[in-house]
């Protein structure tokens, strides 16, 4: 299970800062892997949903929050069932629930297959089996939730087309589980990224992926995110 990493101050805040520039370099040098071969046909829907599991929400929200033409990112679970959809109770790795982030978007303006291109280069590393980073557990597994028999077809696919060219250093172990439920997790993990982002864990894990999000992806990168907050 996480720990809640608290602000710092002084010199220990000034070694963490150091790290993530380290952690910037990395992703500045990194390049983004290749597009899906299969893709949503021409949108004509002007929304769609996305639930995307890959280790802690903060930064996977925090990146697709920072991506044009999505509407909404909202951190939660999914995997599990509504009794269990609980911070506390997903942390013990019992509940069958991963840390998820639905995405919400125009797919006139963004299709599935990109988000998935940046679900895969930028938010998460897809080679590591149940854990990301310091988490350890199930619950922060590579996992994609089609809402869609299309999204489906599409995200296996593309973890074919991954493997095969290899994209990686090692196999994609991200998996798919189809007809699962989002729950919203609780309100003081939304926008965790924006609102703290002297936080040690935001800064060394999470800083990084907003980077290399507007390095790679410019022209789907908005300075100004869009949070939970606003919307409510």
């Amino acid at each position: 299970m996480r720990r809640l990493i608290p602000v710092l101050t002084g010199a220990a805040l000034l070694i963490i800062a150091a790290l993530a520039v380290m952690s910037r370099s990395d992703a500045e040098t990194a390049a983004v892997v290749p597009p899906p071969v299969t893709d949503e046909a021409n949108a004509t829907a002007t929304t769609e949903v996305a639930v995307l599991a890959g280790g802690c929400f903060w930064g996977v929200q925090g990146v697709f929050q920072h991506v044009a033409g999505v509407t909404s990112a909202v951190s939660g679970y999914a995997g599990g069932d509504a009794a269990t959809a609980h911070y506390e109770k997903v942390g013990t790795s019992a509940t069958g629930h991963a840390e998820s982030v639905r995405i919400t978007f125009d797919p006139r303006r963004i299709s599935y297959g990109r988000i998935l291109q940046i679900y895969f280069s930028v938010a998460h590393d897809p080679t590591q089996l149940n854990y990301q980073g310091p988490d350890r557990g199930p619950q922060y597994r590579s996992t994609i939730f089609p809402t869609t028999q299309e999204q489906a077809d599409i995200a296996k696919a593309y973890i074919a087309q991954l493997n095969q060219v290899h994209a990686f250093h090692a196999p994609v172990m991200t998996t798919t589980e189809p007809g699962r439920e989002f729950y919203s997790a609780e309100a003081y993990h939304q926008d965790f990224l924006t609102r703290h982002p002297d936080n040690a864990y935001i800064l060394y894990y999470d800083q990084p992926k907003i980077r290399k999000l507007q390095l790679v992806f410019p022209d789907l990168y908005r300075s100004d995110p869009v949070l939970v907050a606003a919307m409510q």
